[in-house]
């Protein structure tokens, strides 16, 4: 298995959009399209990467790195935006590889937090973010569940 990340671009556009989720999973995570249409209206803020699998995309992600939290500018953070790994690439590791992988450019950009939200409920992914270290904060924002995972003093 070779993971890496790629940069969303006019090359692997399609490829990008192709990544769905499982159909059980559509109401707590947006589509790639959606995130992607993001992306082009906060370039400053987003992060889209696709996770491949040797030349093969299996998933999507996108973060948003040192951003202003709230509005007053009073916090920043930096969060895994968005996770979608394609309904049949499921429970190979490549979700964990993801966060693993945003938790590194955070560490990179001198970071020791990681932000993420989730959509609560039986279909949603908090297990996941659980088994990964995030830690509910009481937090919540849209209806979500905010998680953060410590990742300690920058190198």
């Amino acid at each position: 298995m070779t993971l890496h990340l790629q940069e969303v671009t006019p090359a692997n556009l399609d490829a990008a959009l192709a990544v769905r989720v499982h159909p059980r999973q559509e109401h707590a995570v947006a589509p790639v399209v959606k995130s992607l249409a993001e992306a082009y209206v906060h370039p400053a803020v987003a992060w889209p990467r696709l996770v491949v699998d040797g030349d093969r995309p299996v998933g999507f992600l996108m973060a948003a790195l040192d951003i202003d939290w709230y509005e007053d500018g009073t916090v920043r953070r930096s969060a895994l935006w968005r996770l979608n790994i394609a309904a049949g690439e499921q429970g190979r590791g490549y979700g964990r590889f993801a966060v693993e992988s945003v938790a590194a450019e955070v560490r990179r950009r001198g970071g020791t937090q990681l932000y993420v939200t989730w959509h609560p409920g039986p279909d949603g992914p908090e297990e996941f973010y659980l088994r990964l270290g995030f830690r509910k904060n009481g937090e919540t924002s849209g209806g979500q569940t905010v998680g953060v995972l410590e990742l300690g003093l920058p190198a």
